[in-house]
């Protein structure tokens, strides 16, 4: 696909996606969610990537859907949109999906105001890194609809119920910087440093780490979230660290340790993860 919507460079084994509409506030559009998704499955399956960093060009990081449409915005069957038994795929979440699937870490950095989807749809992403006057909001319940973009499983995990509840039942516009102890945010940080602080990180996780030892610790932090208890999690923490041990990267971090030098990982989190991966997947016994 041709990317009219977005931008995409990688340089030094970082992907960097730019929401690139300015002139709309890189409003989310039917256009931009192909192209998320098609772009996180190619990013997930190149063994140069090893981190992914997600922002905006111009002032804003998204101003939320397109409202272009009018007051029929959110009405899919007006739109052509086949609903079927099962009801229509809401595009956010399609993209929040295809970032929960990538191998790969993926870090926002909100450079400007972030609304709706704009928001939900950095959820998934691991580390969010903001501008701190950003203006955030969650502003379904004044737009007459509900959280999208699997914001209702992803929102809670990250701040808690009850701040999730205030933040959706109010859907009010905030800064940054007033949620700054919430959970919600990494790192906040004047608008000039978001991207420098994101790519940063981006960096370090490229220079110094295993593409195999990190795409298996996003799977068991993400996934972990929904072990019963902890005796469940430390089944699936043993089965990962005793393979991990035997493989050649493990080897290679302990020698490199001993000799002081930096690390050369040469396994691929493509091709090279264990026959059980991905365990969630298996049915429980």
């Amino acid at each position: 696909m041709n990317l009219e919507h977005i931008t995409l460079t990688i340089s030094e084994s970082v992907a960097l996606i730019t929401l690139n509409r300015p002139d709309n506030l890189n409003a989310f559009t039917g256009r931009m969610m192909s192209e998320l998704i098609d772009t996180f499955d190619a990013i997930d399956r190149d063994d140069s990537v090893r981190a992914v960093v997600v922002t905006g060009a111009g002032r804003a990081f998204c101003a939320g859907a397109d409202l272009s449409a009018g007051e029929s915005t959110f009405d899919f069957e007006k739109h052509g949109e086949d609903v079927g038994v099962s009801g229509a795929r809401d595009g956010g979440g399609r993209v929040s999906l295809a970032i929960f699937q990538c191998r790969k870490p993926v870090i926002a950095a909100i450079n400007g105001p972030a609304v709706g989807v704009g928001i939900t749809m950095t959820l998934p992403m691991d580390i969010r890194v903001v501008a701190e006057d950003a203006k955030i909001g969650f502003v379904f319940a004044r737009r007459g609809i509900v959280p999208e973009a699997c914001s209702s499983w992803f929102l809670p995990r990250i701040v808690g119920i009850s701040k999730a509840a205030e933040l959706c039942y109010t859907g009010r516009v905030f800064r940054a910087a007033d949620e700054a102890g919430s959970g919600l945010f990494n790192h906040v940080v004047p608008k000039d440093q978001v991207l420098t602080k994101a790519l940063e990180i981006a960096r370090e996780i490229a220079d110094n780490t295993s593409a195999v030892s990190v795409a298996l610790s996003r799977a068991l932090l993400w996934h972990g979230l929904g072990e019963a208890d902890p005796q469940s999690a430390h089944l699936i923490d043993s089965k990962c660290i005793f393979w991990a041990g035997r493989q050649k990267d493990a080897y290679e971090g302990v020698q490199s340790f001993l000799q002081k030098r930096s690390p050369e990982f040469t396994m691929s989190a493509w091709s090279d993860l264990p026959e059980f991966y991905p365990w969630w997947k298996e049915p429980k016994v």
